[in-house]
Protein backbone atom coordinates (compact mmCIF):
# COMPACT_ATOMS: atom_id res chain seq x y z
CA UNK A 1 0.00 0.00 0.00
CA UNK A 2 1.38 3.43 -0.96
CA UNK A 3 1.91 6.23 1.53
CA UNK A 4 -0.34 9.29 1.49
CA UNK A 5 0.91 11.75 -1.14
CA UNK A 6 -0.44 13.96 -3.89
CA UNK A 7 0.55 11.29 -6.41
CA UNK A 8 -1.31 8.56 -4.50
CA UNK A 9 -4.44 10.73 -4.33
CA UNK A 10 -4.29 11.51 -8.04
CA UNK A 11 -3.99 7.79 -8.79
CA UNK A 12 -7.11 7.22 -6.67
CA UNK A 13 -8.96 9.98 -8.57
CA UNK A 14 -9.52 11.74 -5.27
CA UNK A 15 -12.34 14.25 -5.70
CA UNK A 16 -11.92 16.21 -2.45
CA UNK A 17 -10.34 19.64 -2.08
CA UNK A 18 -6.55 19.83 -2.47
CA UNK A 19 -4.27 22.87 -2.55
CA UNK A 20 -0.91 22.05 -4.14
CA UNK A 21 0.61 25.44 -4.92
CA UNK A 22 0.14 28.59 -2.87
CA UNK A 23 2.41 31.08 -1.08
CA UNK A 24 3.54 30.32 2.46
CA UNK A 25 1.64 33.04 4.33
CA UNK A 26 1.50 31.28 7.72
CA UNK A 27 4.35 30.15 9.98
CA UNK A 28 3.29 27.80 12.75
CA UNK A 29 5.39 26.99 15.82
CA UNK A 30 4.08 23.57 16.77
CA UNK A 31 3.34 20.57 14.59
CA UNK A 32 1.42 18.42 17.05
CA UNK A 33 -2.05 16.95 16.99
CA UNK A 34 -3.89 19.96 18.40
CA UNK A 35 -2.73 22.60 15.94
CA UNK A 36 -3.17 20.25 12.99
CA UNK A 37 -6.78 19.49 14.04
CA UNK A 38 -7.61 23.10 14.89
CA UNK A 39 -5.67 25.96 13.26
CA UNK A 40 -4.63 24.03 10.15
CA UNK A 41 -8.15 22.66 9.72
CA UNK A 42 -9.60 26.19 9.81
CA UNK A 43 -6.99 27.42 7.31
CA UNK A 44 -7.73 24.48 5.03
CA UNK A 45 -11.44 25.34 5.06
CA UNK A 46 -10.65 29.03 4.41
CA UNK A 47 -8.53 28.02 1.43
CA UNK A 48 -11.43 26.06 -0.03
CA UNK A 49 -14.38 28.30 0.80
CA UNK A 50 -12.96 31.82 1.07
CA UNK A 51 -10.02 31.86 -1.35
CA UNK A 52 -7.46 32.36 1.42
CA UNK A 53 -4.86 30.65 -0.82
CA UNK A 54 -2.24 30.11 1.87
CA UNK A 55 0.19 27.40 2.78
CA UNK A 56 1.40 26.84 6.33
CA UNK A 57 5.05 26.11 7.04
CA UNK A 58 5.39 24.28 10.35
CA UNK A 59 8.29 24.54 12.78
CA UNK A 60 9.15 22.08 15.54
CA UNK A 61 9.30 24.02 18.82
CA UNK A 62 11.46 21.31 20.46
CA UNK A 63 14.17 19.04 19.09
CA UNK A 64 12.22 15.76 18.89
CA UNK A 65 9.25 16.13 16.55
CA UNK A 66 7.37 15.15 13.43
CA UNK A 67 9.25 17.09 10.74
CA UNK A 68 10.57 14.05 8.86
CA UNK A 69 7.22 12.27 8.94
CA UNK A 70 5.33 15.40 7.78
CA UNK A 71 7.76 16.07 4.94
CA UNK A 72 7.66 12.41 3.89
CA UNK A 73 3.88 12.82 3.35
CA UNK A 74 4.26 16.19 1.57
CA UNK A 75 2.43 17.87 4.46
CA UNK A 76 -0.75 15.84 3.83
CA UNK A 77 -2.67 14.06 6.57
CA UNK A 78 -6.18 12.74 7.21
CA UNK A 79 -8.27 14.40 9.90
CA UNK A 80 -11.38 12.83 11.45
CA UNK A 81 -13.75 15.06 13.44
CA UNK A 82 -16.19 12.92 15.40
CA UNK A 83 -18.99 13.31 17.89
CA UNK A 84 -22.56 14.59 18.20
CA UNK A 85 -23.80 17.66 16.37
CA UNK A 86 -27.45 18.79 16.43
CA UNK A 87 -28.41 15.44 17.90
CA UNK A 88 -26.77 13.48 15.08
CA UNK A 89 -23.70 11.24 15.25
CA UNK A 90 -20.94 12.74 13.08
CA UNK A 91 -17.73 11.18 11.71
CA UNK A 92 -16.29 13.61 9.14
CA UNK A 93 -13.12 12.83 7.20
CA UNK A 94 -10.98 15.46 5.46
CA UNK A 95 -7.54 15.38 3.89
CA UNK A 96 -5.72 18.52 5.04
CA UNK A 97 -3.60 20.04 2.30
CA UNK A 98 -2.65 23.48 3.61
CA UNK A 99 0.70 22.39 5.10
CA UNK A 100 3.68 22.89 2.79
CA UNK A 101 6.52 21.47 4.90
CA UNK A 102 7.91 21.22 8.42
CA UNK A 103 11.21 22.70 9.60
CA UNK A 104 13.48 21.40 12.34
CA UNK A 105 15.40 24.49 13.53
CA UNK A 106 17.67 22.29 15.65
CA UNK A 107 19.04 20.74 12.46
CA UNK A 108 18.74 23.75 10.12
CA UNK A 109 18.17 27.06 11.88
CA UNK A 110 18.98 28.89 8.66
CA UNK A 111 15.90 27.41 6.98
CA UNK A 112 13.71 28.98 9.65
CA UNK A 113 15.39 32.39 9.36
CA UNK A 114 15.02 32.20 5.56
CA UNK A 115 11.23 32.25 6.05
CA UNK A 116 11.58 35.74 7.54
CA UNK A 117 12.69 36.97 4.10
CA UNK A 118 9.45 35.76 2.47
CA UNK A 119 7.44 38.94 1.70
CA UNK A 120 4.17 36.95 1.61
CA UNK A 121 4.49 35.72 5.21
CA UNK A 122 1.94 37.50 7.38
CA UNK A 123 0.64 35.20 10.13
CA UNK A 124 2.33 33.29 12.94
CA UNK A 125 0.36 30.69 14.92
CA UNK A 126 1.72 28.86 17.94
CA UNK A 127 0.92 26.35 20.61
CA UNK A 128 4.07 25.45 22.53
CA UNK A 129 2.20 24.23 25.66
CA UNK A 130 1.50 26.28 28.78
CA UNK A 131 5.22 26.16 29.67
CA UNK A 132 6.20 27.44 26.22
CA UNK A 133 5.58 31.14 26.86
CA UNK A 134 8.34 31.78 29.36
CA UNK A 135 11.28 34.15 29.53
CA UNK A 136 14.59 32.32 29.98
CA UNK A 137 17.42 34.82 30.50
CA UNK A 138 20.03 32.13 29.76
CA UNK A 139 19.02 32.25 26.07
CA UNK A 140 21.56 34.03 23.89
CA UNK A 141 20.89 35.84 20.61
CA UNK A 142 23.68 33.77 19.03
CA UNK A 143 22.03 30.45 19.97
CA UNK A 144 20.95 28.43 16.92
CA UNK A 145 18.17 28.39 17.97
CA UNK A 146 17.36 29.97 21.33
CA UNK A 147 16.01 27.37 23.73
CA UNK A 148 12.77 29.15 24.62
CA UNK A 149 9.96 29.71 22.12
CA UNK A 150 9.78 33.49 22.76
CA UNK A 151 13.53 33.56 22.21
CA UNK A 152 13.17 31.83 18.83
CA UNK A 153 10.34 34.18 17.90
CA UNK A 154 12.46 37.22 18.79
CA UNK A 155 15.32 35.91 16.64
CA UNK A 156 12.88 35.37 13.77
CA UNK A 157 11.26 38.78 14.13
CA UNK A 158 14.63 40.50 14.23
CA UNK A 159 15.58 38.75 10.97
CA UNK A 160 12.34 40.09 9.49
CA UNK A 161 13.16 43.59 10.73
CA UNK A 162 16.67 43.43 9.25
CA UNK A 163 15.25 42.50 5.83
CA UNK A 164 12.26 44.83 5.63
CA UNK A 165 13.00 47.53 8.19
CA UNK A 166 9.92 49.47 9.21
CA UNK A 167 8.14 48.85 5.88
CA UNK A 168 4.39 48.96 6.39
CA UNK A 169 2.57 45.62 6.24
CA UNK A 170 5.62 43.44 6.78
CA UNK A 171 4.97 42.81 10.46
CA UNK A 172 3.04 39.78 11.70
CA UNK A 173 -0.34 38.88 13.10
CA UNK A 174 0.61 36.47 15.90
CA UNK A 175 -2.08 34.04 17.06
CA UNK A 176 -1.09 32.52 20.38
CA UNK A 177 -3.01 29.36 21.30
CA UNK A 178 -1.26 28.39 24.54
CA UNK A 179 -3.56 27.69 27.49
CA UNK A 180 -2.54 30.59 29.71
CA UNK A 181 -4.32 33.85 30.52
CA UNK A 182 -3.67 36.66 28.02
CA UNK A 183 -1.41 34.38 26.01
CA UNK A 184 -0.70 36.93 23.25
CA UNK A 185 0.17 39.74 25.63
CA UNK A 186 2.40 37.45 27.70
CA UNK A 187 4.21 36.38 24.54
CA UNK A 188 4.73 40.01 23.49
CA UNK A 189 6.08 40.80 26.95
CA UNK A 190 8.68 38.01 26.61
CA UNK A 191 9.73 39.16 23.13
CA UNK A 192 10.31 42.71 24.42
CA UNK A 193 12.35 41.32 27.31
CA UNK A 194 14.61 39.52 24.84
CA UNK A 195 14.91 42.66 22.74
CA UNK A 196 16.22 44.43 25.85
CA UNK A 197 18.42 41.52 27.00
CA UNK A 198 20.04 41.21 23.58
CA UNK A 199 20.24 44.98 23.05
CA UNK A 200 18.49 44.82 19.67
CA UNK A 201 17.74 48.52 19.67
CA UNK A 202 14.92 51.01 20.11
CA UNK A 203 13.98 50.90 16.40
CA UNK A 204 13.34 47.16 16.60
CA UNK A 205 11.19 47.57 19.71
CA UNK A 206 9.23 50.34 18.03
CA UNK A 207 8.67 48.08 14.99
CA UNK A 208 7.43 45.28 17.28
CA UNK A 209 4.87 47.63 18.80
CA UNK A 210 3.70 49.39 15.63
CA UNK A 211 3.82 46.72 12.92
CA UNK A 212 2.91 43.53 14.79
CA UNK A 213 -0.33 42.40 16.41
CA UNK A 214 -0.02 39.92 19.28
CA UNK A 215 -3.49 38.37 19.60
CA UNK A 216 -4.63 36.65 22.75
CA UNK A 217 -6.91 33.79 21.79
CA UNK A 218 -9.18 31.18 23.33
CA UNK A 219 -9.14 27.73 21.74
CA UNK A 220 -11.77 25.06 22.36
CA UNK A 221 -11.64 21.58 20.85
CA UNK A 222 -10.79 18.22 22.37
CA UNK A 223 -8.18 16.60 20.12
CA UNK A 224 -7.61 12.89 20.64
CA UNK A 225 -4.73 12.58 18.18
CA UNK A 226 -3.42 9.51 16.41
CA UNK A 227 -5.94 6.63 16.76
CA UNK A 228 -3.39 3.89 17.35
CA UNK A 229 -5.85 1.01 17.73
CA UNK A 230 -7.92 2.06 14.70
CA UNK A 231 -5.10 3.19 12.40
CA UNK A 232 -4.48 -0.10 10.51
CA UNK A 233 -8.18 -0.46 9.64
CA UNK A 234 -8.44 3.23 8.66
CA UNK A 235 -5.44 2.97 6.35
CA UNK A 236 -6.83 -0.20 4.80
CA UNK A 237 -10.18 1.48 4.15
CA UNK A 238 -8.53 4.60 2.71
CA UNK A 239 -6.17 2.68 0.46
CA UNK A 240 -3.05 4.52 1.66
CA UNK A 241 -0.72 4.53 4.64
CA UNK A 242 -1.04 7.69 6.74
CA UNK A 243 1.27 7.91 9.76
CA UNK A 244 -0.16 11.30 10.71
CA UNK A 245 -3.88 10.51 11.08
CA UNK A 246 -5.39 12.97 13.53
CA UNK A 247 -8.71 12.83 15.38
CA UNK A 248 -10.73 15.32 17.39
CA UNK A 249 -14.24 16.20 18.43
CA UNK A 250 -16.50 17.85 15.87
CA UNK A 251 -17.06 20.86 18.14
CA UNK A 252 -14.59 23.69 17.65
CA UNK A 253 -14.56 27.35 18.66
CA UNK A 254 -11.79 29.94 18.39
CA UNK A 255 -11.96 33.44 19.85
CA UNK A 256 -9.29 35.88 18.63
CA UNK A 257 -8.79 39.21 20.35
CA UNK A 258 -7.72 41.73 17.75
CA UNK A 259 -8.68 44.75 15.62
CA UNK A 260 -11.71 44.78 13.31
CA UNK A 261 -9.35 44.77 10.30
CA UNK A 262 -8.48 41.13 11.00
CA UNK A 263 -11.94 40.11 9.79
CA UNK A 264 -10.85 41.10 6.29
CA UNK A 265 -7.39 39.56 6.51
CA UNK A 266 -8.67 36.31 8.00
CA UNK A 267 -11.97 35.45 6.24
CA UNK A 268 -13.20 32.92 8.80
CA UNK A 269 -16.73 34.31 8.66
CA UNK A 270 -16.87 34.06 4.86
CA UNK A 271 -15.85 30.40 5.16
CA UNK A 272 -18.62 29.76 7.70
CA UNK A 273 -16.22 28.83 10.48
CA UNK A 274 -16.83 29.03 14.27
CA UNK A 275 -14.17 31.70 14.77
CA UNK A 276 -14.94 34.98 16.48
CA UNK A 277 -12.73 38.07 16.15
CA UNK A 278 -13.49 40.47 19.00
CA UNK A 279 -11.92 43.29 20.98
CA UNK A 280 -12.27 41.27 24.22
CA UNK A 281 -11.87 37.51 24.47
CA UNK A 282 -12.24 37.35 28.27
CA UNK A 283 -16.06 36.88 28.51
CA UNK A 284 -15.74 33.86 26.20
CA UNK A 285 -12.92 32.41 28.24
CA UNK A 286 -15.04 32.91 31.36
CA UNK A 287 -17.94 31.14 29.62
CA UNK A 288 -15.76 28.14 28.75
CA UNK A 289 -14.10 27.87 32.14
CA UNK A 290 -17.32 28.31 34.12
CA UNK A 291 -19.69 26.20 31.97
CA UNK A 292 -17.59 23.51 30.25
CA UNK A 293 -14.80 23.07 32.78
CA UNK A 294 -17.05 23.98 35.70
CA UNK A 295 -19.57 21.32 34.68
CA UNK A 296 -16.81 18.73 34.60
CA UNK A 297 -15.39 19.67 37.98
CA UNK A 298 -18.73 20.02 39.77
CA UNK A 299 -20.15 16.76 38.42
CA UNK A 300 -17.43 14.14 37.94
CA UNK A 301 -16.31 13.52 41.53
CA UNK A 302 -19.83 12.86 42.73
CA UNK A 303 -20.57 10.78 39.62
CA UNK A 304 -17.46 8.66 40.21
CA UNK A 305 -18.44 7.99 43.81
CA UNK A 306 -21.92 7.05 42.48
CA UNK A 307 -20.33 4.27 40.39
CA UNK A 308 -19.67 5.90 37.01
CA UNK A 309 -16.31 5.76 35.23
CA UNK A 310 -16.55 7.77 31.98
CA UNK A 311 -18.27 11.02 31.07
CA UNK A 312 -20.46 9.62 28.29
CA UNK A 313 -22.15 7.14 30.61
CA UNK A 314 -22.95 9.94 33.06
CA UNK A 315 -24.96 11.59 30.29
CA UNK A 316 -27.07 8.44 29.97
CA UNK A 317 -28.17 8.71 33.61
CA UNK A 318 -31.11 11.08 34.09
CA UNK A 319 -30.17 11.99 37.66
CA UNK A 320 -26.51 12.80 36.95
CA UNK A 321 -27.29 14.67 33.74
CA UNK A 322 -30.14 16.46 35.52
CA UNK A 323 -27.77 17.51 38.31
CA UNK A 324 -25.25 18.81 35.77
CA UNK A 325 -27.88 20.70 33.79
CA UNK A 326 -29.33 22.31 36.91
CA UNK A 327 -25.83 23.36 37.95
CA UNK A 328 -25.21 24.96 34.54
CA UNK A 329 -28.57 26.54 33.73
CA UNK A 330 -29.77 27.54 37.22
CA UNK A 331 -26.54 28.30 39.06
CA UNK A 332 -23.69 29.10 36.62
CA UNK A 333 -25.35 30.89 33.68
CA UNK A 334 -27.09 33.50 35.90
CA UNK A 335 -23.62 34.66 37.07
CA UNK A 336 -22.23 35.30 33.55
CA UNK A 337 -22.36 38.45 31.43
CA UNK A 338 -22.80 37.26 27.83
CA UNK A 339 -26.31 37.23 26.29
CA UNK A 340 -28.57 34.46 27.60
CA UNK A 341 -29.06 32.81 24.20
CA UNK A 342 -25.29 32.60 23.63
CA UNK A 343 -24.75 31.06 27.06
CA UNK A 344 -27.56 28.53 26.65
CA UNK A 345 -26.38 27.63 23.14
CA UNK A 346 -22.90 26.94 24.48
CA UNK A 347 -24.35 24.93 27.37
CA UNK A 348 -26.34 22.80 24.92
CA UNK A 349 -23.16 22.06 22.97
CA UNK A 350 -21.46 20.97 26.20
CA UNK A 351 -24.05 18.25 26.73
CA UNK A 352 -23.52 16.98 23.17
CA UNK A 353 -19.75 17.04 23.66
CA UNK A 354 -20.01 15.02 26.85
CA UNK A 355 -22.08 12.42 24.96
CA UNK A 356 -19.37 11.94 22.29
CA UNK A 357 -19.40 8.22 21.41
CA UNK A 358 -15.81 8.36 20.13
CA UNK A 359 -14.21 9.59 23.37
CA UNK A 360 -13.94 7.54 26.55
CA UNK A 361 -13.18 10.42 28.92
CA UNK A 362 -12.33 8.82 32.27
CA UNK A 363 -13.66 10.54 35.38
CA UNK A 364 -10.47 9.70 37.28
CA UNK A 365 -8.42 11.46 34.59
CA UNK A 366 -10.56 14.58 35.00
CA UNK A 367 -10.21 14.36 38.81
CA UNK A 368 -6.49 15.20 38.67
CA UNK A 369 -5.69 18.34 40.74
CA UNK A 370 -9.35 18.95 41.58
CA UNK A 371 -8.52 21.40 44.36
CA UNK A 372 -7.06 24.06 42.05
CA UNK A 373 -9.69 23.21 39.44
CA UNK A 374 -12.56 23.79 41.88
CA UNK A 375 -11.03 27.11 42.91
CA UNK A 376 -10.60 28.34 39.32
CA UNK A 377 -13.68 26.84 37.69
CA UNK A 378 -16.44 26.61 40.31
CA UNK A 379 -15.67 28.98 43.19
CA UNK A 380 -16.32 32.12 41.07
CA UNK A 381 -19.81 30.80 40.24
CA UNK A 382 -20.50 30.08 43.92
CA UNK A 383 -19.50 33.61 44.92
CA UNK A 384 -21.33 35.20 41.99
CA UNK A 385 -24.54 33.30 42.80
CA UNK A 386 -24.42 34.22 46.50
CA UNK A 387 -23.78 37.87 45.64
CA UNK A 388 -26.66 37.98 43.14
CA UNK A 389 -29.30 35.95 45.01
CA UNK A 390 -28.21 36.18 48.66
CA UNK A 391 -28.50 32.41 49.08
CA UNK A 392 -26.44 29.29 48.41
CA UNK A 393 -26.60 27.42 45.08
CA UNK A 394 -27.63 23.89 46.07
CA UNK A 395 -25.82 21.94 43.35
CA UNK A 396 -22.55 23.88 43.57
CA UNK A 397 -22.58 23.53 47.36
CA UNK A 398 -23.19 19.79 47.00
CA UNK A 399 -20.34 19.57 44.48
CA UNK A 400 -17.98 20.96 47.12
CA UNK A 401 -19.10 18.17 49.45
CA UNK A 402 -18.49 15.66 46.61
CA UNK A 403 -14.97 17.05 46.28
CA UNK A 404 -14.28 16.57 49.99
CA UNK A 405 -15.79 13.08 50.02
CA UNK A 406 -13.69 12.09 46.99
CA UNK A 407 -10.52 13.27 48.77
CA UNK A 408 -11.34 11.46 52.01
CA UNK A 409 -8.59 8.86 51.82
CA UNK A 410 -7.46 5.94 53.93
CA UNK A 411 -3.67 6.04 53.40
CA UNK A 412 -1.03 8.12 51.67
CA UNK A 413 1.30 6.36 49.22
CA UNK A 414 4.02 7.52 46.84
CA UNK A 415 1.57 7.61 43.94
CA UNK A 416 -1.13 9.58 45.75
CA UNK A 417 -3.84 9.34 48.39
CA UNK A 418 -5.66 6.00 48.33
CA UNK A 419 -9.42 6.24 48.93
CA UNK A 420 -12.39 3.88 48.69
CA UNK A 421 -15.43 3.68 46.43
CA UNK A 422 -17.35 0.98 48.25
CA UNK A 423 -14.71 -1.74 48.54
CA UNK A 424 -12.77 -0.59 45.45
CA UNK A 425 -9.61 1.46 45.93
CA UNK A 426 -8.80 4.49 43.77
CA UNK A 427 -5.99 7.04 43.91
CA UNK A 428 -6.44 10.78 44.42
CA UNK A 429 -3.73 12.82 42.67
CA UNK A 430 -2.98 16.40 43.67
CA UNK A 431 -0.18 18.52 45.13
CA UNK A 432 1.62 16.72 47.96
CA UNK A 433 0.69 19.35 50.57
CA UNK A 434 -3.01 18.93 49.71
CA UNK A 435 -2.84 15.14 49.98
CA UNK A 436 -0.99 15.40 53.31
CA UNK A 437 -3.72 17.73 54.60
CA UNK A 438 -6.44 15.19 53.79
CA UNK A 439 -4.37 12.38 55.25
CA UNK A 440 -4.03 14.37 58.49
CA UNK A 441 -7.83 14.88 58.61
CA UNK A 442 -8.90 11.38 57.55
CA UNK A 443 -10.41 10.58 60.95
CA UNK A 444 -12.31 13.88 61.35
CA UNK A 445 -16.05 13.96 61.81
CA UNK A 446 -18.00 15.43 58.92
CA UNK A 447 -18.34 18.76 60.76
CA UNK A 448 -14.65 18.87 61.62
CA UNK A 449 -13.64 18.03 58.07
CA UNK A 450 -16.02 20.57 56.54
CA UNK A 451 -14.59 23.27 58.80
CA UNK A 452 -10.97 22.30 58.10
CA UNK A 453 -11.45 22.37 54.33
CA UNK A 454 -13.67 25.46 54.13
CA UNK A 455 -11.32 27.51 56.31
CA UNK A 456 -8.12 26.44 54.54
CA UNK A 457 -7.05 29.72 52.96
CA UNK A 458 -4.03 28.04 51.33
CA UNK A 459 -6.47 26.07 49.16
CA UNK A 460 -8.95 28.81 48.24
CA UNK A 461 -7.15 32.10 48.77
CA UNK A 462 -9.87 33.03 51.27
CA UNK A 463 -11.89 31.58 54.14
CA UNK A 464 -14.99 29.93 52.64
CA UNK A 465 -16.49 29.45 56.08
CA UNK A 466 -17.15 33.21 55.97
CA UNK A 467 -19.81 32.61 53.29
CA UNK A 468 -23.12 32.52 55.24
CA UNK A 469 -24.32 28.93 55.91
CA UNK A 470 -21.79 27.42 53.47
CA UNK A 471 -19.78 25.39 55.97
CA UNK A 472 -22.91 24.04 57.70
CA UNK A 473 -24.52 23.10 54.38
CA UNK A 474 -21.35 21.32 53.24
CA UNK A 475 -21.23 19.40 56.52
CA UNK A 476 -24.89 18.37 56.08
CA UNK A 477 -24.20 17.15 52.53
CA UNK A 478 -21.14 15.22 53.75
CA UNK A 479 -23.29 13.51 56.37
CA UNK A 480 -25.90 12.65 53.73
CA UNK A 481 -23.15 11.25 51.46
CA UNK A 482 -21.91 9.00 54.29
CA UNK A 483 -25.42 7.73 54.97
CA UNK A 484 -26.93 7.53 51.47
CA UNK A 485 -24.21 8.22 48.87
CA UNK A 486 -23.62 10.95 46.30
CA UNK A 487 -26.34 9.70 43.94
CA UNK A 488 -29.05 10.36 46.54
CA UNK A 489 -27.59 13.82 47.17
CA UNK A 490 -27.90 14.57 43.46
CA UNK A 491 -31.52 13.45 43.58
CA UNK A 492 -32.09 15.65 46.62
CA UNK A 493 -30.73 18.68 44.74
CA UNK A 494 -33.19 18.09 41.90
Amino acid sequence: MKKLSYETLREQNYNGYLLENAPERVLQFGEGNFLRAFVDYFIDIMNEKAGFNSKVVLCQPIAPGLADMINDQEGLYTLYLRGFENGQKVNDKRIISCVSRCLNPYEDFGALLACAKNPDLRFIACNTTEAGIAYDPSCQFTDTPANSYPGKLTQFMYERFKNFGSEKGKGFVILSCELIDNNGKELEKCVLQYADLWELGADFKEWIAKENIFCSTLVDRIVTGYPRAEAPAICEANGYVDNLIDTGEVFGFWVIEGPESLKTELPFEKAGLPVLITDNHKPYKQRKVRILNGAHTSMVLGAYLAGQDIVRNCMEDDVIQGFMNKTIYDEIIPTLTLPQDELEGFASSVTERFKNPFIDHALLAISLNSTSKWKARVLPSLKGYVEKFQKLPACITASFAFYIAFYRGIRLEEGGLVALRGTQEYTVKDDQAILEFYQAHKDDTTKELAHAVCSNTDFWGEDLSAIPDFEASVANYLQMIEEKGTYEVMKHCL
